[in-house]
């Protein structure tokens, strides 16, 4: 009895299965078409450039879509599965041929800056554009009814090992691959390890990327959140949504008063306020104030007990601490807690006390101690999105060995990202998770969220 389902091959002829996810290539394409992308980018990213030949811009474009959406681990396996139907693969973006890796990688090493700011802008406007998850898209309610928006800029780092080479008077210098998109990097990790920095940011309530900047090594870190901050009042503006009443979390990283300077700056254009912000401080000598010893040596503001580790921190709420004698001042909430057996790997020891600090300008009328921390703890969704990010399109795997090129291919990376949410949502289509901050009888902050 046979199953109709079932085909056997006999034929010795190689006959390759269809990729799995070359109708998801299809309906992306049809959607990049329809919506006029793939005629802005081959109309407005441009570069002066030597001979590719038969190839153009849109045909390196269309390869590295196929790559982000397609899930294979590396750029050979990608072409090696999609060979055999390379002519049907192009005739979706309405191309003829197929270029080799060798090409692309070629292509990507001439990538100059202007092109690839070119290809960001497409990007943003493309995000601005439509608004599936409704506009605004999500939101948080402070205990006033006072609604904000939460983003996420933080740095992720990818490695890239270097073997040992000699280095002998009669040598001539090591020439390294990676000399273009990567530095010596503070990753703790192996010897002859360098790095690059990508600099990325979030929309909290949609997980939906806004921008990505990258650098070799540690990055450049101020510049980069400079330039995210225009990003995010670029967003805000198109929302027609107040620039003072968006929320950035950051991490130790920015947590000291030159970067929060940067941040919290009026814009030199228009006048127009800072977002707000939570950050965890890296500055504990301000612990040292005799202001704060003093308010240390008082009653806690409120108690907390971490829901999953139970770990229980006492909350000390102090307003105005002037970071430096001309920097920035702002709400200082101090989180000591009895220290464990092993060194922490976050915040001061004194005397068997682990002291955290955190700051923000987030009003105390609208917001306790508790609220502030959990708003910080909770970073762990952009953690969980960066992880997703790794296991479903490995944002940070090497496709370039320069700057610009990797740039350009990250950001094609996080446009399909945006676009297969925004697919989700088409299909079926979800309300937006609003939390919204409310007292119990016992006045202890409670979280009532609805999707």
């Amino acid at each position: 009895m046979t199953d109709p389902v079932v085909q056997i091959q006999v034929d010795p002829t190689n006959s390759p299965s269809t990729p799995p996810w070359f109708g998801e290539v299809a309906v992306v394409t049809h959607a990049l078409q329809r919506h006029g992308i793939l005629k802005a980018i081959e109309e407005r990213v441009r570069f002066v450039r030597a001979r590719m030949g038969k190839y153009e811009l849109i045909d390196f474009v269309a390869m590295l879509i196929g790559y982000a959406v397609s899930g294979e681990p590396t750029l050979r396996a990608f072409c090696e599965r999609v060979q055999p139907f390379a002519s049907a693969f192009m005739a979706l973006f309405g191309r003829a041929d197929f270029p080799t890796p060798p090409t692309l990688s070629r292509y990507l090493a001439v990538l100059d800056q202007p092109c690839v700011e070119a290809l960001r802008t497409l990007f943003l406007e493309d995000l601005l554009a439509r608004s599936p998850f409704g506009t605004p898209p999500g939101g948080l309610w402070d205990r006033l009814g006072g609604q904000w928006l939460l983003m996420d800029v933080d740095g992720t780092k990818q490695a890239a090992r270097q073997r040992a080479l000699p280095a002998t008077p009669d040598l001539p210098p090591a020439h390294r691959r990676f000399d273009r998109v990567c530095a010596p990097g503070h990753l703790g990790r192996k010897r002859g390890e360098v790095a690059r920095t990508r600099t990325t940011i979030l929309q909290a309530h949609t997980h939906q990327w806004v921008g990505t900047f990258g650098n070799p090594g540690n990055g450049h870190y101020r510049h980069e959140l400079k330039r995210a901050r225009s990003v995010i009042a670029t967003y805000a503006h198109a929302l027609s949504f107040p620039l003072s009443r968006v929320i950035i979390r950051l991490d130790g990283l920015y947590g000291d008063a030159a970067p929060l300077a940067d941040l919290l700056a009026n814009d030199p254009d228009g006048g127009t306020e800072g977002p707000a912000v939570v950050v965890r401080g890296k500055a504990y000598h301000l612990s040292e104030q005799p202001a704060i010893q003093q308010r240390l040596k008082l009653p806690p503001d409120q108690v907390t007990v971490h829901p999953e580790s139970g770990a229980s921190r006492a909350l000390y709420d102090c307003e105005q601490i002037q970071l430096t004698p001309t920097g920035p001042a702002m709400r200082m909430l101090g989180a000591p807690h009895p220290a464990g057996s092993s060194r922490p790997p976050i915040g001061k020891v004194r005397e068997g006390t682990v002291y955290e600090q955190f700051f923000t300008t987030l009003p105390s009328s609208a917001f306790t101690p508790a609220d502030v921390l959990d708003l910080y703890l909770h970073r762990g969704s952009f953690e969980t999105v960066l992880a997703d990010e790794d296991e479903e399109q490995a944002v940070d795997r090497w496709v370039s060995r320069t700057q610009w090129g990797q740039e350009f291919w990250q950001i094609i990376n996080q446009w399909m990202w945006n676009l297969r949410l925004e697919f989700g949502q088409q299909a079926q289509a979800t309300t937006m998770r609003v939390t919204g901050l409310a007292y119990s009888q016992v006045q202890e902050p409670i979280y009532a969220s609805s999707r």
